[in-house]
């Protein structure tokens, strides 16, 4: 078997016995897990993984949480818990806490639930969606994660559903397997039927020192009409590790939006397929990330323009400090018959010292003659002008470079709907920015 499987083999192995196995998906886990092993881990060697090597992951020794028989945490999940939710689900160590999660009155039909019911209770309606929104091909997290299958959320909202309040997905990972290092493999499937409209929040939270993997898939499928503000706030541990999956197919005159946060993990792969699939689709990518010591955040986006009359807006956005590196990869697909798309997309990285490090690759493949496709890429270190106006103002110089920083990732922060999850966001981003840059003395 090839170098780093070994482990995950082993794991596969022991872990039958508490997946659930006996749900009619089996042969989907066994599929999954044969592609994986015919690709392997990615290597720095593949284009698509150039700046990340993961032979941390590879090598980690992780092993598989157990569903624990009543969740002990060792983290306060106080503070990343949502008010006026229709719903909460929390997971502890990938799985579902009953006991920690709360609802209110979903619309009828509507179902907001664990995988694992959903794998026992809706299989035929779970079988359209499940692992359909993207083959294994080239994704071999993906096919780890489906290896892995056994629980996460099930989203499925009829049409003409209107949520007013969000969904709220906390994902908590709180030291798991006695100490040792352990993974997890979430999976989420969100499914929105024509005209309905919700916003989701999916919080990812982990422990500082516990070392773990945490490898996600969430599927999307936004119907005809349809709309979807999605958020995924990531805020793992320091010696966390962190690969997601997002893949999205939007339906004619749907709306999605992504606000994708990472202020957390020590390695952090974000990959994010959003595939416009019917004619007038609007698409938002928002992203922000900020990360200091040795850290490394990498986001790579696909926006797959298929049919005509779509828009799309990309806007990333990182600070980088100490020894930090960033990697992004923005691309715009635009196919032979998606004429009169409209597609625009920047990305701005600060860079807070000599040391840190950013690869930005914007990308557009267009195939298609009548467009508008614009991408733009800027990196740089704080403006000395802007500095020396605020100095001039009596600001002490760490003081002014706190509200420079902050004010650049602002232009993000402020495109989040959700006035709840913008403040605690802010709040986060500037305990960090204190961190990095403290007030003088």
């Amino acid at each position: 078997m090839a170098h780093g499987l070994d482990s995950y083999a082993a794991e596969r192995e022991r872990t039958a016995r508490f997946l659930h196995t006996a749900d009619g998906f089996a042969r989907l886990r066994d599929e999954a897990w044969r592609q994986f092993v015919s690709m392997g881990f990615p290597t720095t060697q593949q284009e698509e993984w150039r700046f990340t090597s993961v032979a941390s992951i590879a090598d980690g020794g992780f092993m598989l949480a157990e569903p624990p028989e009543s969740p002990a945490l060792s983290i306060d999940i106080d503070p990343f818990r949502m008010t006026d939710v229709a719903a909460e689900l929390v997971f502890v160590e990938g799985h579902y806490a009953a006991s920690l999660s709360r609802s209110t009155v979903l619309p009828r039909d509507a179902h907001v639930d664990s995988l694992a019911s959903a794998l026992a209770a809706n299989r035929e309606r779970l079988r359209l969606h499940l692992a359909h929104a993207d083959s294994f091909e080239g994704r071999p997290f993906v096919a780890l994660n489906t290896a892995f299958l056994d629980d996460g959320a099930w989203i499925d909202l009829p049409a003409g559903s209107v949520l007013e309040q969000p969904l709220h997905l906390l994902f908590v990972a709180s030291g798991g397997a006695g100490g040792r290092p352990f993974m997890t493999h979430p999976r989420v499937v969100v499914i929105l039927g024509e005209n309905s409209q919700a916003s989701i929040v999916e919080t990812f939270v982990g422990c500082d020192g516990a070392r773990y993997f945490t490898n996600v898939v969430t599927e999307i499928v936004v119907g005809e009409n349809a709309g979807l503000e999605h958020y995924k706030l990531q805020y793992e541990g320091n010696e966390g590790h962190h690969v997601g999956a997002i893949q999205v197919r939007a339906g004619r005159h749907a709306r999605y939006a992504s606000h994708s946060i990472s202020l957390g993990g020590a390695l952090v792969r974000n990959d994010l397929v959003a595939v416009l699939d019917g004619e007038g689709v609007e698409c938002t990518l928002n992203g922000l990330y900020a990360a200091d010591a040795e850290r490394l955040v990498d986001n790579h986006t696909t926006i797959d323009h298929v049919r005509p009359h779509c828009g799309s807006r990309e806007m990333y956005r990182g600070i980088l400090a100490d020894r930090a590196r960033g990697v992004f990869n923005g691309k715009i697909i635009v196919r032979p018959d998606a004429q009169k798309t409209d597609a625009k997309q920047t990305n701005r990285a600060l860079l807070l010292s000599e040391d840190a490090r950013i690869n930005t690759k914007p990308q557009l493949e267009i195939f298609a003659n009548d467009v508008k496709c614009t991408h733009g890429a800027a990196v740089g270190q704080l403006d000395d002008e802007a500095l020396f106006y605020l100095r001039s103002r009596g600001l002490g110089e760490r003081t002014a470079r706190r509200l420079l920083t902050h004010a650049f990732a602002a232009d993000v922060l402020n495109r989040m709907p959700l006035e709840s999850v913008r403040a605690k966001v802010d709040g986060r981003l500037q305990r960090q920015l204190a961190r990095v840059l403290p007030d003088a003395a």
